[in-house]
């Protein structure tokens, strides 16, 4: 019920009213009058409004009920009445990257789709972002351009991709974030994403990473990946 709710909360709250034209039910309990309301029209009109959905996918975390500690300062954060953690006695959900907060835990992605396609009558899904980043430290180029846990980061999670599509998500495209290395929000320049290094102390010169070479013969080769006969191709 926890995992339930932080879904509503986090995911919820933008789709659920532009594919079924209100906010989710535990949205309306539990925010009740701080939320804002749709009048029929308005939910009529938003209700089914889109082309296609455009999802995020990066890592996955544990959800605990917390109601006991909810406030009554009610916020945005305590809202859900869930706690959000990376590990569980412990141990990690997924193998620890560079990013504090991304645990590498690829089955995620298939749940993530396959929860889209069941709640949501499996509309046309793009995966609008998924990678890994890499801090930026004063490695030689050659050590930045070896960047293998990025390969095997998107490498598993097209397969369980893969296993998706094949139990009938409608996934339709998939965008590795990043394809340069960028400016990330309020980390800046001090990781990088890209599967091409970015050399900011020389005109910006741009180097392949290995990644980059490793979708590349992907794309070209039309691989099947995963254990399963059905290709997937990009």
């Amino acid at each position: 019920m926890a995992a339930s709710r932080a879904l509503d909360f986090m995911f919820g709250w933008i789709v659920d009213p532009i594919m079924l034209g209100d906010y989710p039910e535990t949205m309306k309990s539990l925010v009740a009058s701080r939320l804002p309301k749709f009048t029929k029209e308005q939910s009529k009109l938003i209700k089914g409004s889109i082309d296609f959905l455009g999802a995020n996918y990066y890592t996955a975390m544990y959800a605990e009920d917390d109601s006991d500690s909810y406030n009554v300062d009610q916020t945005y954060s305590t809202d859900s009445k869930v706690k959000l953690t990376s590990e569980k006695d412990g141990i990690p959900i997924g193998e620890p990257t560079s990013s504090s907060w991304l645990y590498a835990y690829p089955k995620g992605i298939e749940d993530f789709t396959m929860y889209i396609k069941t709640k949501y009558n499996n509309p046309a899904t793009y995966i609008t972002e998924n990678g890994v980043a890499d801090q930026n430290l004063d490695l030689t180029l050659i050590n930045s351009l070896n960047d293998t846990l990025r390969i095997k980061y998107h490498q598993q999670h097209l397969s369980h991709l893969l296993v998706a599509i094949n139990a009938g998500a409608d996934v339709r495209g998939y965008y590795a974030w990043s394809f340069l290395d960028d400016f990330e929000w309020d980390a800046g320049y001090t990781i990088r994403f890209g599967l091409v290094y970015i050399d900011y102390k020389n005109v910006l010169r741009r180097y392949k990473k290995e990644s980059a070479k490793w979708f590349q013969k992907f794309l070209q080769k039309k691989n099947i990946i995963g254990n399963n006969s059905s290709s997937f191709i990009l």
